[in-house]
């Protein structure tokens, strides 16, 4: 991985991060989440569990979202998604994830159309 920072070079269409330089903001007690660059149509996160951690409300979700687990486990709606797992809930729908062993996860809400 680079150590890129956003793009200079006048390209307005495409922005370039390292997620580890976007500043954490504590949501709850061993959860950590990183707003990444949001456009109209998505926003992303970068979220880090510590191990015994849950989500500390029922995130209901007005539109799709979908995450992807880098490492760890997250347990959502009784079901184990490990490193890989790419979860995607539709517009309606509800969770509140925990893990036991701790997790990252990269997540993208869309953004009403």
């Amino acid at each position: 991985m680079s150590n890129e920072t956003p793009a200079s070079t006048g390209d307005t269409l495409k922005t370039v991060i390292h997620v580890e330089d976007v500043e954490p903001h504590e949501v709850a007690p061993g959860i950590l989440r990183r707003k990444l660059p949001a456009t109209d149509y998505a926003r992303g996160w970068l979220i880090d569990f510590a191990a015994g951690t849950e989500w500390p409300e029922v995130d209901q979700h007005p539109t799709e979202e979908r995450y992807f687990v880098i490492r760890g486990e997250v347990i959502d709606g009784g079901q184990r998604h490990g490193p890989g797992s790419y979860v995607v809930f539709a517009p309606g729908s509800e969770h509140r994830p925990r893990t036991e062993s701790g997790a990252r996860m990269l997540g993208i809400s869309m953004m009403n159309a």
